[in-house]
């Protein structure tokens, strides 16, 4: 079996995917968002090694809570950078019956990922923002690849959460938000969307580490201003 590096567990999120989640947060991320909440998550080098079969184990304790809906959720980081790993848990989660979630930026396709996608029940993906040149700018990476990796979502037929991040003047105005209208009536198979609000709240993480937190100087959206550009939303 294919090791994992884990940075760490959250045994009952209900955040992460639909119902009661076990939710496991990989190691390791090829791109640096700038609202990033999870700074630990970056480096490839660190987190705990996990064989797939003891992450089943541990997310079979928590059977019980996950009701019709619930299940497990590998998040990150990047899972992408660790494709085998995850197809792995997620073979073994369906072979006990658990549904399979991954919370990911879409920007990693090769055949890992493509053979991993053959156990995903859902992918909660983010789509960060309308412009390729935004992409460059404050994640690092084009906003082709995620595009296309919600290409073979939608080929491949698995339910998609597109997320969103709000973040007040780069993409709090209703053209990013007819953005998403736009890609929400071209693939059938998003079927739900969240609008979700930066918060400073990682600050904490990233003076820990000795590193500068690029958004800083950026304000948390009001809950108004999210309940707006709910209402442009078409899903």
């Amino acid at each position: 079996m294919t090791k994992g590096f884990i940075n760490s567990i959250q045994s009952m999120g209900t955040l992460d995917g639909p119902g009661v989640r076990f939710v496991v947060f990989a190691q390791g991320c090829n791109l640096r968002c700038g609202c990033c909440h999870n700074p630990d998550t970056w480096s490839l080098h660190g987190g705990k090694e996990f064989l797939p079969e003891e992450i089943v184990e541990k997310a079979m304790r928590f059977r019980e809570y996950f009701g019709n809906e619930g299940g497990i959720t590998i998040s990150g980081g990047e899972p992408l950078l660790q494709a085998g790993f995850v197809r792995e848990v997620f073979e073994l989660c369906h072979a006990s019956g658990i549904n399979t979630c991954l919370d990911t930026s879409g920007s990693i396709i090769n055949d890992d990922v493509i053979r991993m996608l053959e156990h995903c029940d859902r992918v909660l993906l983010d789509i960060k923002y309308a412009t390729d040149e935004m992409y460059r700018e404050y994640v690092g990476c084009g906003i082709e690849t995620p595009l296309a990796f919600l290409d073979l979502l939608n080929e491949k037929g698995i339910a998609v959460t597109l997320r969103q991040v709000i973040i007040p003047t780069l993409n709090d105005d209703t053209e990013s938000i007819n953005f998403l209208n736009k890609i929400i009536s071209e693939y059938k198979c998003i079927d739900k969307v969240e609008l979700l609000p930066f918060k400073k709240i990682c600050k904490a993480k990233y003076d820990n580490l000795g590193i500068p937190f690029r958004f800083e100087s950026f304000s948390e959206p009001s809950a108004s201003c999210i309940d707006k550009l709910q209402s442009i939303l078409t899903l």
